[in-house]
This record gives structure tokens, sequence and C-alpha cells, in this order.
């Protein structure tokens, strides 16, 4: 029985060592993944760290397949400002007018406290029109109170899963996916801390029955 106490104390320590990471990543998930249409992009960003809050964000618009119309959504306790910036080349939208300019960066910078340890925001863009298929990364810069940022901005290389993957949405998928880290990424971060839970009542067992019957 003190065996399986130390196995089942270990597999927990493990097993709660992977769930506390799995939803804790700036995602993005988004309305419509249909090329060529509008959607909404809303961003979830929780506070990792036991002390500081998160009190900014910045996230960088692609420029290759900008998006012709960014609309921001107003956020209570936050500003938000856009950066639009000149094209590598200009582009033509549905009724013909040349572009040669796209807001490619949104800042939101909290007036108050911001999002505070253990807690989570929401940010939310309307843009469009989408690109014709393809992965369309959202790299994101998370500021917190104590001066640290952390950047969300790798892109995954073949089977390689990034430590600080950036947001991004897959346009041609069906249904709309959210992605960044990986589209259900924060189920598999509730079922592990499910079976943590299991494996804690186990091992709590386990270990008053051995040491019950070492007494004995």
């Amino acid at each position: 029985m003190y065996r399986f106490a130390v196995v089942v104390s270990a597999v927990l320590v493990l097993t709660l060592g992977l769930a506390s990471p799995a939803g804790a990543h700036v995602t993005v998930s988004a309305s419509s993944a249909q090329p060529g249409s509008w959607a909404t992009l809303t961003f979830k960003v929780p506070t990792e760290s036991d002390t500081a809050s998160t009190t900014g964000l910045t996230v960088q618009l692609p420029t290759d397949t900008p998006f012709t119309s960014v609309l921001t959504q107003a956020v209570a306790g936050w500003t938000v400002k856009t950066y639009r910036s000149t094209l590598p080349k200009p582009l033509t939208d549905d009724d013909g007018d040349t572009i040669t300019s796209a807001i490619t960066k949104v800042e939101w910078t909290a007036t108050g406290d911001g999002i505070g340890p253990g807690q989570f925001g929401t940010f939310a863009l309307a843009v469009g029109p989408l690109p014709g298929s393809g992965t369309v990364y959202l790299p994101a810069i998370q500021h917190y109170s104590d001066g640290t940022d952390v950047d969300w901005v790798q892109q995954a290389q073949g089977d390689a899963k990034p430590e600080h993957p950036a947001p991004s949405i897959v346009v041609g998928a069906q249904p709309p996916t959210t992605v960044g880290p990986s589209a259900g990424g924060d189920g598999w971060g509730i079922g592990l801390g499910v079976t943590g839970i299991v494996l804690a009542l186990l091992a709590g067992a386990a270990a008053g029955a051995a040491l019950t019957r070492g007494r004995r």
C-alpha cells in the first residue's frame, strides 16, 4: 500500500503539472472561418502570474493578407488604440478601390487594475474580409503590472508545439476554429484537472491505509 501511495502521488504531481498550463495561453476564436467573410475575433487573455495583473495586450494583424476593415469593441476599464501602416503591396477591394494602408496593430491598455491573478479577460475585433485559405497568425504581447511581457508569437514547426504559440485562425476550416495553442485546449486542461482530483483522493486513501497498517 505504501508503494502504491508513492506511485499514485508521483502520477498526481505529473498530472497537475500538465494541467496547470493547458488553458493558460492567449487564444483567439473566430465567429466565421469562411474565405472572404467578415468575422468577430475574440481574444481570451488569462493571467498566469500569481502576483501581477495583466494591464495590456498588443495584437499584430497580418500585412501579407491584411484586413481592409477593422472595428474595435469597447471594453470597460480599458482603452484601445489602432495603428495604421502602409502596405508592402497595394490591394484592390471588392469595389475596385486601391488599398494602400491598413490597420496592422491593435493595443488595449487597462485604465484600472487590469486582469488579476486567477482571472481572464476577452477582447474583440470585427475584421474582414478573411483571406482565401490558410492559417492567419495574430501574434500577441501580454503586458503585466510588474513590467514583464510575455510574447505569444511563436509558430508551430512540424509536430513540435511551441512554448508560447501565437494566436491563430484557420480560414476554410469547418466549423469555425479556436486555435493557439490548439482547439479544445481548455477542455483538455479541465479533463486533466478532474483526473488530478481523482488521483488526489486515491493517493490520500492509499496513504491513510498504509499508515493504519503500519501502526498495526
